[in-house]
């Protein structure tokens, strides 16, 4: 696409209007400004789309085999793990990494705090789709997803987590809707569409901070379901729904920065003015927020430790364990943040954002896979629910990568005069 952008002075599409004047046509805004023979070259040159192809060939007909013969066909799944590596993932990793929509939306709209706005868009939607692919997984691990409603609206369980998790993505799914919505208006060439959006803004911004903060402390809850099955170092019935919101916090701003280097790395072509030369200073600014929350994590995580009386797991090989997630996972990235943060280092504080979200990964995968049962035998998960895995991964990349080329999300729009 670069190629092209470069010897074609109307790409790349940043507007309603072409150079000369003429309006882009729907077609040529989903093509990005290409003929279909140009489009299809650029497709072809990529390499990346030929690695997606072959994760799709394989992992297509795994989904299908899922959904005919049942989750038995492709997982080790049983009583014993009933949280595999599709739910591990997909929905305990990648929920807290999505909480970036409702941090920059309040650091924004709520706050005041315009510097942050280039980037407030790709929060948004980092939230949007971390949220939705996360229900993806999940109805790729329970089945029958025409009974989705049922568990809300049919067969009502207000006491039980669950309930509370479901009403709050769902809910919180149409906030993070509403709120991308201006930037798909401005891509259609509907301006007038979006001021009925920016007149409910704060609304939605407040419904965001309620409904995210609710749900990432409920998701938590869950493990208190089963506090016997799962090590003492990683679960606290008093303290569980906080470890995973506090966690939430550095997670979603670490996303962020990973997003935003990807895409001004290898969408630099795609990426407006505003965006590139804020790009450093956002990211700086991230940095104190993450490290804030990481040190509170950690003063909260101890508290934990303390009142459980759990200092002998410590000593032991599951202590050991436990802190050298910690120290690779948190210690090590929060000080490279206030590192970076105070002396203006950005390489190092992206460094950071990268071990801290592969940190959460861990963390959650730990609680939910690996130190589930852990006084019994070891899930190996089966190597078509990893392929399954990461083909779902790969449709997210692919509709990131679609709406991100297209929509005015790291660069503003120029509307037409009309």
């Amino acid at each position: 696409m670069k190629m092209f952008a470069s010897q074609n002075i109307n790409l790349p599409v940043i507007g309603s209007n072409k150079k000369d004047g003429t309006r882009w046509g729907l077609k040529e805004r989903l093509l990005l400004g290409l003929t279909f023979a140009e489009y299809k070259q650029q497709f072809q040159r990529n390499p990346v789309n030929w690695l997606l192809f072959l994760i799709f060939f394989v992992g297509v007909p795994l989904l299908l085999q899922r959904y005919i013969f049942g989750l038995a066909s492709v997982t080790h799944g049983s009583n014993d793990y009933p949280w595999g590596l599709i739910l591990g993932f997909g929905l305990f990793g990648m929920v807290p990494l999505s909480a970036s929509g409702f941090l920059l939306g309040t650091t924004v709209s709520l706050f005041g705090r315009e510097d942050f706005h280039p980037i407030e868009r790709l929060a948004l939607l980092n939230g949007l789709l971390g949220y939705f692919f996360a229900v993806v997984y999940l109805e790729v691990d329970l089945g029958m997803p025409w009974r989705l409603p049922y568990p809300m609206v049919v067969s009502y369980g207000t006491g039980a987590v669950l309930f509370l998790v479901a009403w709050h993505v769902a809910t919180y799914l149409s906030v993070q809707i509403a709120e991308v919505l201006p930037a798909l208006f401005e891509w259609l060439d509907k301006p007038n569409w979006k001021y009925y959006i920016k007149r409910i803004t704060l609304g939605l911004t407040i419904s965001g901070i309620i409904l995210s903060t609710l749900h990432q402390g409920a998701l938590g809850a869950l493990f208190t379901y089963a506090p016997s099955k799962i090590h003492p170092l990683w679960v606290s019935t008093e303290f569980q729904w906080i470890h995973f919101l506090c966690s939430a916090v550095f997670a979603g701003l670490s996303m962020v920065i990973v997003s935003s280097t990807l895409i001004n790395k290898f969408m630099h072509w795609r990426c407006g003015k505003a965006f590139r030369e804020n790009l450093d200073k956002m990211t700086l600014g991230m940095a104190k927020g993450a490290s804030y929350a990481m040190i509170t994590y950690l003063v909260i995580k101890l508290v934990a430790i303390a009142h459980g009386r759990d200092w002998e797991y410590l000593l032991t090989g599951w202590g050991l364990y436990y802190l050298l997630e910690i120290g690779i996972g948190v210690v090590l990235p929060m000080m490279m943040f206030a590192k970076g943060a105070r002396d203006g280092w950005v390489g190092l504080v992206r460094v950071a954002a990268f071990i801290t979200v592969i940190g959460i990964i861990w963390n959650r995968l730990n609680t939910s896979l690996v130190c589930f049962n852990w006084q019994m035998y070891h899930e190996i998960p089966h190597w078509k629910e990893v392929w399954l895995t990461v083909t779902l991964y790969a449709l997210y990349f692919i509709t990131y990568r679609f709406i991100v080329y297209r929509l005015p999300i790291v660069f503003d729009w120029k509307e037409s005069e009309g």
